[in-house]
């Protein structure tokens, strides 16, 4: 009887613990809330425009949400951020969408935005943005995101990306090109190759860039876990080779591509469009 008593007041211990966790929940949020099932959701626009000099700079620094990119065909950089609110309803997610914060340093050469939601740590309640930017050519373009896909499409200038959890992909690229992600695909394709370098790196996905097949380019391409495939591109080989090591010249040589992925495979090949690098 005694070895029952004790068996069934080790079994309640985890269950006594449960309970205070879920009560301490409740007071501070006012319910109980489990993650993954906020139902509810608004959304609130924040538009604004921007003139930067010629050869300056744009900047997101992202949280979880995503960010595209496109050309535009004024002078002007345009943003549309979508500010998204998840709650337990709908109504409560549209008191803090409008809430969520994004901090503006303007300058005459250069412009960062940054996405602080709500200013802190509040339970029960999820945030996220999205931006939609167009933006002129000859800027200096960096991208941050946390958890959410980066696009670029289009643009002239060069292009500085990061993201934690999410895919890049840039199409119709001309000028440099730095991607570094830790868990998403990286594909990129150069409409032009001029002397900027072109470094893709990622922890965990694949790497697929795309390039005029007369480009000038020193390439250096290498894999820990994966496969490297070269299609369609006069490489000549040099250096030491393996199956995960790939390094040689196009054409002339000249703008230095280097492709680095851990755990995946990287793909170079020829693109359709022309673009002699200058």
């Amino acid at each position: 009887m005694m070895a029952a008593m004790a068996l069934l007041r080790s079994s309640l211990r985890p269950l006594q613990t449960f309970c205070i966790i879920i009560a301490a929940s409740a007071i501070a949020t006012g319910g109980c809330v489990a993650r993954g099932r906020l139902e509810g959701r608004a959304s609130d626009q924040w538009t604004r425009r921007y003139t930067v000099a010629p050869g300056g700079e744009f900047q997101i620094v992202g949280g979880n949400g995503t960010i595209e990119v496109e050309a535009s065909s004024g002078p002007e950089i345009d943003v549309d951020a979508e500010r998204v609110g998840h709650a337990s309803t709908d109504a409560a997610a549209a008191e803090i969408a409008s809430r969520i914060r994004i901090n503006e340093d303007v300058s005459p050469d250069r412009v960062v935005l940054r996405e602080d939601g709500l200013g802190g740590v509040i339970v029960g309640v999820e945030t996220e943005v999205n931006f939609h930017v167009r933006v002129p050519a000859g800027l200096k373009v960096r991208l941050h995101t946390s958890n959410g896909r980066i696009t670029v499409s289009g643009v002239e200038g060069n292009i500085v990306a990061s993201t934690t959890n999410g895919a890049f992909s840039g199409k119709r690229l001309t000028g440099g090109v730095e991607v570094r992600g830790t868990n998403g695909n990286v594909n990129v394709d150069l409409a032009r190759v001029t002397t900027a370098p072109v470094e893709l790196r990622t922890t965990n996905g694949v790497i697929v860039l795309a390039l005029p097949q007369d480009a000038n380019a020193n390439v250096d391409a290498s894999v820990t876990n994966g496969s490297i495939d070269i299609q369609n591109l006069p490489l000549e080989r040099s250096g030491e080779q393996t199956n995960r090591r790939v390094r040689g010249r196009l054409n002339q040589g000249g703008t230095p591509i280097q492709l680095t992925t851990v755990n995946g495979s990287v793909r170079l090949s020829a693109s359709t469009a022309p673009g002699t690098a200058q």
